[in-house]
């Protein structure tokens, strides 16, 4: 067998791994057994640092910069609702209100993730046929279902029980005004006159 000669003027190639520190594995690993390839003393030495810390100060942290909601549960992922394309409204038949219930019956959505969850109408795609959509809708799809000669009629929230939809909130001094408060004001008023009639006669 013939042995090929290394010349020294050719180019090697380099090396792009880099093999990582085994530390703490003792005299036979080469690093002894005293800091073991840590480094003396520091919070590195001692243990494992997560990614995203940068120190415990608050202008430093970025963890601690984010707006982030007080309480319990603040983590927690809200449920996002079911989205529905507008070109599968197509696949029902014209006239139809468009709900829960027809979505799927028709096979458009299931039942209970529609129950859970709930559905919105999003304006991908294009529509020929005349619905009533009492589902929430956006701005795009609610203009294409119009301008098919649809309508929409979702369900506008309630108002809270006590207060009729066209009473204003009037307030004085940051609190409800209430049915005697002009009278106490006038009784106040005349109070405050008939003394100073005294104090002027004195």
């Amino acid at each position: 067998m013939t042995e090929r000669k290394i010349n020294m003027s050719e180019k090697l190639p380099k090396t792009i791994t880099k093999k990582p520190k085994r530390r703490g594995r003792g005299y036979g690993s080469g690093r002894g057994g005293h800091t073991a390839g840590r480094g003396t003393k520091g919070q590195k030495s001692r243990g494992k640092i997560g990614v995203l810390f940068e120190g415990i100060k608050m202008k430093k942290s970025f963890i601690k910069r984010l707006p982030l909601r007080r309480g319990k549960g603040k983590f927690k992922a809200k449920p996002k609702p079911l989205i529905v394309k507008l070109a599968y409204l197509d696949l029902m038949p014209a006239g139809t209100k468009v709900d829960t219930t027809a979505l799927s019956k028709f096979g458009i959505v299931r039942k209970k993730d529609a129950d859970v969850y709930g559905v919105k109408i999003l304006g991908n795609g294009e529509i020929k046929k005349k619905f009533t959509v009492l589902l929430p809708i956006s701005h795009s799809a609610a203009k294409r279902i119009e301008k098919a000669g649809g309508k929409i009629e979702v369900e506008k929230s309630e108002s809270p029980p006590g207060r009729t939809s066209g009473s204003k909130n009037l307030s004085v001094r940051g609190r409800p005004t209430r049915v005697g408060d002009k009278s106490q004001k006038a009784k106040k008023s005349k109070k405050t006159a008939n003394t100073k009639k005294k104090v002027n006669k004195r």
